[in-house]
């Protein structure tokens, strides 16, 4: 049986953290695959990591990485992602805004050859304006780049054995992660959805340290 490999990092999302994994175990036990849930977390000040602790108590299949201190939302899932001993790689928030329904459309496309699958937003229920300014960058990025980047895609999806391992090889110590999926260069597929609102709590990512 394939191993797939879910991947969330985390910080001070005690709100959601359980809802999260409960919603995840409950799309596994439908699917023809075993799985691990690998929770990085960022230097919590809530009670993220004591949650976390309480579940992986009680079952084998959720691991926890807990950094000694926040090193930020580049590094922090990329370290995770290279814990991974699936199959095949998920990567998604914690927050509930990246919807685990999508993880059985990943699946699909991955069975059919894709190494990479993005889950692509169509809309948001986000701040608009805060949409606007990401619709924004992912414009300017993609006039300076000399590859054609993925708008409106921002790391949720499944990634290969064979692209975690090009990507260990690249070494980069601070990874612009979503542009080197695109510079990889292997055919992906998208995944469309509408992003929801986070159901709980504030988001961590303002503007100023998207910035």
């Amino acid at each position: 049986m394939k191993l797939i490999s879910v991947v969330t990092p985390c910080y001070n999302e005690e709100d959601n953290i359980e809802e999260l994994y409960k919603q995840v175990k409950a799309l596994f036990k439908e699917l023809p695959y075993s799985y691990e849930h690998i929770f990085i977390d960022n230097a919590s000040e809530d009670r993220t990591v004591a949650i976390l602790k309480k579940i992986a108590a009680t079952d084998s299949g959720v691991k926890i990485i807990v950094n000694s201190r926040n090193f930020g939302h580049i590094r922090s899932p990329i370290h995770a992602l290279f814990q991974a001993k699936g199959d095949a790689v998920i990567l998604m928030a914690a927050d509930l805004e990246d919807p685990p329904s999508l993880i059985t459309s990943f699946l699909k496309k991955w069975e059919e050859g894709f190494k990479v699958v993005k889950a692509v937003k169509i809309s948001s229920a986000e701040n608009p304006i805060m949409y606007g300014i990401r619709k924004l960058f992912y414009y300017v990025m993609s006039q300076l780049s000399e590859i054609e980047l993925t708008r409106n895609y921002h790391g949720y999806g499944l990634y290969d054995r064979v692209i975690i391992n090009v990507l260990k090889e690249m070494g980069d110590p601070y990874p612009y992660f979503r542009g080197l999926i695109t510079e990889i260069g292997f055919e992906h597929a998208i995944v469309n959805y509408p992003k929801p609102v986070r159901p709980r709590g504030i988001t961590k990512n303002n503007f100023y340290s998207l910035y």
